[in-house]
């Protein structure tokens, strides 16, 4: 006989979760086991949050600045956050557009259970973070997903403009952007971004755009955000925050822009869930985003050698079609071939490095819907040595498949 207490909404136990956290899990139990353990799986940088940014931090506790904030974060912070975007952008934006939230998912959350509402669709270019269509689900919304164009080890990935253009339907309410994109670390070009935010003006249709790997950028190419847009304030919810370019992901500092009158809502909002962001934690964000940028400039120079070493050595394993990414800090090499001749899953697969070599990979899958169901994400954010020994494990594993 079942308690009260155990009648969930139904909805709950059918959300996925997000799959890097449950291989953290099972690396760590390995490494508890004895075992030499090397992950590729979870997304963050293997660099320890910067010493200045940590020192701020301190010098924050050390103050007693440890109570309650505004619910929209402090001040301070709110304009130091305006300023480098206005300063990359040209985007205008106000301090009071700025709401800081706790990580960037608590933007995601705050900016999709704003506007989505049991009925309405969600288009979401697949593979994706999961956060996008499990939030969606859990409002009763339905995610409506378009998978990417894989052009091959040349080309890479895009956007499938003309099958989002065909996904869009009276219920349709919001698009969903991340660039640069996890997991395939695709950079969309400009052409491609404006084709989608046109689409959205004429459908009249939100963009939730998602940039939290704009400083991760490879081969010199140019990135333009999406704030470049003149008219941005109509029609975009734009998410950003501190984990990933300042390496800062246990800090839990996200932050959401929307226009002025909409931001008053949603504080109002979000002060029923979370009251406000940890206080000093957003001291240590000002010095993050108004200190120095020469540790970040350099984990990315470094991130970009890392990524050269990886898709070299991936290139070589039989069965491996691998494309360089040019932002964010992952690989999804298609493996399709290779699991075609070892008649494997993606998932079994992964099991087997994990199990057989004791190296941590995600399999493409667990980036909904089902177009990264022949692939594996890598995070090339580990040393060199890391990258080279794991892949020489994956390389032995292939081999002994295939044998």
């Amino acid at each position: 006989m079942s308690s009260p207490i155990d009648n969930l909404k139904p909805i709950i136990p059918e959300l996925l979760g997000e799959a890097a956290f449950v291989y953290v899990a099972k690396a760590n139990e390995l490494v508890k086991k004895g075992y030499n353990v090397i992950s590729f799986g979870v997304g963050q940088p293997d660099i320890p949050t910067f010493p200045h940014i940590i020192e701020a931090g301190k010098k924050a506790l050390e103050d007693r600045f440890t109570g309650y904030t505004e619910t929209a974060g402090i001040y301070e912070l709110r304009e130091a956050i305006s300023e480098y975007l206005n300063s990359r952008y040209s985007a205008n934006v106000k301090p009071s557009e700025v709401i800081v939230t706790p990580g960037a998912k608590g933007a995601i959350f705050l900016a999709i259970a704003s506007y989505i509402s049991q009925g309405d669709e969600v288009i979401v270019p697949e593979p994706s973070f999961p956060a996008y269509p499990e939030i969606t689900k859990f409002l009763g919304g339905k995610p409506v997903f378009v998978p990417l164009k894989w052009m091959g080890a040349e080309k890479g990935f895009s956007l499938n403009v003309d099958e989002i253009e065909s996904a869009i339907t009276k219920r349709t309410k919001m698009i969903i952007l991340n660039n640069p994109h996890n997991p395939t670390g695709a950079l969309f070009p400009e052409r491609e971004v404006s084709k989608i935010y046109e689409l959205a003006k004429e459908n009249k249709l939100i963009v939730l755009a998602d940039e939290i790997y704009d400083n991760f950028i490879y081969d010199g190419l140019n990135f333009r955000g999406i704030l470049t847009q003149s008219d941005w304030r109509d029609y975009v919810l734009y998410v950003n925050g501190f984990s990933k370019t300042f390496s800062m992901t246990g800090w839990r500092l996200g932050y959401l822009v929307v226009k002025e009158d909409l931001s008053q809502k949603l504080t109002r909002f979000a002060v029923n869930i979370y009251s406000c962001p940890t206080s000093f934690a957003q001291k240590a964000a000002i010095e993050a985003i108004k200190g120095s940028w020469a540790p970040v400039k350099e984990m990315i120079s470094l991130f970009q050698k890392r990524r050269d070493l990886m898709a070299g050595l991936l290139s070589k394993i039989p069965g491996f079609e691998v494309w360089p990414s040019k932002g964010a800090f992952y690989m999804f090499p298609n493996i399709s071939k290779f699991l075609e001749q070892a008649r494997l899953s993606t998932e079994a697969f992964v099991e087997y490095l994990i199990n057989n070599y004791q190296v941590i990979t995600l399999p493409g899958g667990v980036f909904p819907d089902k177009a990264g169901s022949k692939y594996i994400r890598l995070s090339f954010a580990s040393s060199f040595q890391a990258i080279e020994d794991g892949i020489k494990r994956i390389d032995n594993a292939v081999n002994a498949l295939l044998k």
